[in-house]
């Protein structure tokens, strides 16, 4: 799995993400920083990446377009450094991978994760 790390989390979740054995790389070292978050979903969707991020927008964006690609995983917590966060991501990301590959919004936060199937339906 390829994991886009968004500029709104620390660039040490790439090295995490790499030590558990996912392909990653932060957007600083891809993208324009002042890039929209559109911008950034359609990158990961045409270089076949996961976006994963702590901006809420993202789900938004999703639910707006109807989109099917990228999946998105988003952290629901103050603290997003990898030394807080990285068993609860390490272990959601294997468990959603079939999801993740067909396209999915993961929701993790300290005490659970969920998933929701894309594309996002307002009801």
């Amino acid at each position: 799995m390829r994991i886009l790390v968004d500029l709104n989390l620390p660039p040490a979740w790439v090295a995490t993400l790499r030590q558990s054995g996912f392909e990653a790389v932060h957007w600083s070292t891809v993208g324009d920083a002042r890039a929209t978050d559109a911008a950034l979903l359609a990158w990961a969707a045409e270089h076949e990446h996961v976006v994963f991020t702590h901006d809420l927008d993202f789900g938004a964006i999703l639910a707006a377009s109807g989109a099917r690609t990228p999946s998105v995983i988003q952290v629901r917590t103050q603290d997003v450094t990898p030394e807080h966060l990285a068993r609860l991501v390490v272990t959601a990301l294997p468990q959603h991978e079939r999801l993740l590959e067909q396209g999915a919004l993961i929701t993790v936060d300290e005490a659970r994760s969920r998933a929701r199937i894309l594309p996002l339906k307002r009801d």
